[in-house]
């Protein structure tokens, strides 16, 4: 029997995520924004869970209705037959995402939906199911856009993104799910080389070799959320999680390479907790002593923005890439995610597509750039193509990339200043601050004269600008608690450890043997 279900994802991703639902076997796929509807059964929901590569998570809807109070949410949510769902002896807990003005927050939404369910336990049984925060066997999530109101069963439990691989991370590190995505729009599928020549802790160089492999990324993972519902299939699950049937062999080579150490190190713990060392080289290397690849490649970066790590000479940082790009990856594809325009402007290179994407709550840009050797009009004249039709068409829509930020400003201002000295200098914050005084008391004057002549009595002072304070709903926010996961360790084989038949307590090792660059 199918059921509705919908798929969540981040901004920009969604297009890829219908196009994996599609391959899936999904039906009425329909894309939404940050999430992508569709229909499938049990089977379906499972293998969402367990092999899709850009789903945060995926939501089984239970009930949809509209209300306008939280009393209405309410009484709607006592409606549904909880004893489907929960027993006395289980634990549950609720998520709530609220967009409306008539509930500003998030948070006594999820106490009124709790409220419900435990009432109607209390009237029916006499007893109630317990909250558990952490780890409950039913997690609830309510989704709420001004009245319309959908109420749904998590299936995924933590967020898909972590897939359990990670042993240890560097500052920033990307997500999961952003990385896979990133690839995925890049059309790369493992028919050249992958490199990443500033890869961090890894995570564009493990997702490769996941996409490239064909390896379902819920391999790594413990558990899913839907394996403590009542109506859980042990046998259907296993059959899924022990199908390697699909999984194929990656004739080229992933490298990644990093300036510091200790990113190093933490690359190779990881991709050898992943069980693809025999795939995937780690080296220590300066981007700015890159070299010509021997074969066929495709480079996928992140290169720092300034933001969450603190990098000296940044625009530096970014002619560099592109000088490197022109003279040493000559007749490749180079697609690299960045925050700033300047930062892309100092590339210097003209790329054939801008796509929008969001790295946490930063609007980035993941933009593609064609290498050719020679000039531009010898390259065309051969019978190069520097953008596809598809390609131009959607660089005629992608007009959302921010011109005026805050770094800009910024950097223009600390150019005025190094080119003045103390006696031009002008301290603009505290000129600002003398002004914004005098304007003050000023109007008290002015007030405490209107006060003498009107005879008025006291009364309380109003801010001084007028303003009123503001409430801020409680926004609803994601858990992301660390489960203790076990360290694979490198088997030294093709494909990531399996459990033996669902077991939680022991792993298998494969039985391939070959292991590439270990250390």
């Amino acid at each position: 029997m199918e059921f509705e279900l919908i798929a969540k994802t981040f901004m920009g991703l969604e297009p890829v995520l219908a196009q994996e639902l599609t391959q899936l076997g999904a039906n009425n796929v329909q894309i939404g924004r940050r999430m992508v509807s569709f229909t499938g059964n049990q089977e379906l929901m499972y293998r969402a869970n367990f092999q899709l590569h850009t789903a945060i998570r995926i939501l089984k809807p239970i009930k949809h209705f509209k209300a306008r109070t939280p009393d209405e949410v309410y009484e709607e949510v006592k409606t549904i037959d909880w004893q489907r769902f929960l027993g006395n002896d289980k634990t549950f807990a609720v998520d709530s995402v609220v967009f409306s003005e008539e509930f500003r927050h998030s948070k006594f939404v999820s106490y009124k939906v709790k409220d419900a369910i435990v009432d109607q336990f209390r009237e029916q049984t006499g007893s109630r199911p317990n909250i558990s925060v952490s780890n409950p066997d039913i997690r609830l999530h309510i989704h709420i856009a001004e009245t319309d109101c959908t109420l749904s069963l998590d299936s995924s439990g933590e967020s898909l993104h972590r897939r359990g691989y990670r042993q240890e991370s560097t500052e920033a590190p990307l997500n999961e799910v952003l990385a896979a995505g990133m690839i995925l729009l890049t059309g790369w599928h493992g028919d050249t080389d992958f490199i990443d020549p500033m890869c961090g802790s890894g995570t564009l160089l493990i997702e490769a070799a996941l996409i490239a492999r064909n390896i379902s990324p819920g391999v790594f993972r413990k558990e899913f959320a839907f394996e403590r519902w009542p109506d859980f299939n042990q046998d259907l699950f296993d059959e899924i999680y022990n199908d390697d049937s699909q999984e194929r062999e990656f004739q080229g080579h992933i490298y990644g390479y990093d300036i510091d150490m200790k990113c190093v190190n933490t690359a190779r713990l990881n991709v050898k907790a992943a069980g693809l060392s025999s795939c995937i080289t780690v080296e220590q290397a300066d981007f700015q002593n890159f070299t010509q690849p021997e074969r066929k490649s495709i480079l996928v970066t992140n290169p720092p923005y300034g933001e969450r790590i603190s990098t000296p000479d940044l625009l530096g940082t970014y002619r560099m890439i592109g000088e490197r790009l022109k003279h040493a990856f000559q007749d490749n594809e180079a697609w690299v995610l960045s925050y700033r325009e300047e930062c892309f402007d100092q590339i210097g290179l003209k790329p054939s597509i801008k796509i929008p994407l969001y790295n946490g709550s930063l609007e980035c840009e993941f933009r593609k750039y064609n290498i050719f050797s020679g000039k531009l009009r010898e390259f065309r004249q051969e019978g190069g193509q520097v953008k596809t039709d598809e390609e131009r068409a959607a660089m005629a829509e992608k007009h959302r990339f921010k011109k005026v930020r805050e770094f800009k400003k910024r950097l223009d201002e600390e150019q005025e200043n190094e080119e003045g000295d103390i006696r031009s200098f002008t301290f603009h914050s505290i000129e600002r601050q003398d002004e914004r005084e005098r304007e003050r008391l000023a109007r008290k004057r002015r007030f405490e004269g209107t006060r003498e002549e009107q005879g008025r009595g006291s009364r309380p002072w109003r801010r001084d600008d007028g303003t009123e304070s503001r409430r801020f709903g409680d926004r609803g926010r994601g858990r992301f608690g660390d489960r203790d996961r076990g360290r694979f360790g490198d088997r030294d084989s093709n494909k990531p450890w399996k459990k033996d038949g669902r077991t939680r307590d022991g792993f298998r090792k494969g039985e391939k043997g070959g292991s590439h660059h270990d250390d």
